[in-house]
């Protein structure tokens, strides 16, 4: 559970949706036991989340999941702040000259959010998935979106990192702050298998012309059937799908990544 002491009940029902959205569908019981909130508080928040749409209650299976409200509110976002749309046409060649993964991802307080993905050729298990959240300090969109942040939004995201050791080559907080500044020398991130052992990946900032990091994208394959030179060979098209999605971008108002 958060501390939204500060942000009171809105925080608190956020808190809510996102345990729901989580693991939909989930009953009460387990709300409870994950949440740490008071049993009537809990039920109030559920309660009030339910009779507004952004819930849906199964009387049948006692279960919660998330309601058509929500859903349109997310489409709504999606359509005016996800790079998504316009990346579409973007990410469909890149994958076909490459034959790897695509990644397009942008930054959701400190986190990776993957916002759209293209499998390979010859599709690699892995945990990226679009809608899903990652870890920034250890992905190669993470970190060329880390390298490419504002001094205090950067300052802001590294204070959110878990710094979780998931591989043997998992940087630490000291090592990161060194590579961001090699990455911001030459311009794209390596994921040397540090969020999953034996995947790896080349990535680069998406900026707009006014230099404003607005995501990244990466091209990823496992160390069965690529190296880290083989991706490498892959950054002059990745920077320039990267400045295709940039320029599209340029006249929309896309929130600053935070």
């Amino acid at each position: 559970m958060r501390d939204n002491q500060q942000d009171g009940t809105v925080g608190k029902a956020l808190d809510v949706l996102e345990m729901v959205a989580a693991r939909a569908p989930v009953r009460f019981s387990d709300l409870m036991a994950q949440g740490g909130y008071p049993k009537a508080t809990l039920y109030r928040l559920l309660q009030t989340l339910t009779h507004q749409g952004m819930l849906a209650y199964d009387e049948a299976r006692g279960s919660y999941s998330l309601g058509l409200r929500l859903v349109r509110l997310a489409h709504g976002a999606w359509s005016q702040s996800a790079l998504a749309p316009l990346a579409r046409q973007v990410l469909d060649r890149l994958a076909q000259a490459t034959g790897e993964t695509v990644h397009l991802a942008q930054m959701d307080q400190g986190q990776v959010l993957y916002v759209d993905k293209r499998n390979a050729t010859r599709p690699v298990e892995m945990f990226s998935q679009a809608g899903k959240v990652g870890p920034a300090y250890c992905t190669g969109v993470g970190k060329a979106m880390l390298a490419f942040m504002k001094d205090a939004a950067l300052t802001e995201a590294l204070a959110r990192q878990s710094f979780h050791r998931f591989t043997a080559h998992t940087l630490d907080a000291s090592a990161l702050r060194a590579e961001l500044e090699t990455i911001r020398q030459r311009g794209y991130a390596f994921d040397r298998e540090e969020h999953e052992a034996g995947i790896i990946c080349v990535a680069v900032p998406i900026l707009t012309g006014l230099g404003r990091m607005i995501g990244a994208l990466s091209v990823t394959s496992s160390t069965a059937r690529s190296s880290l030179p083989g991706l490498e060979a892959q950054v002059p098209a990745l920077q320039q799908a990267a400045s295709d999605i940039g320029a599209e971008a340029e006249s929309w108002r896309f929130p600053e990544s935070s």
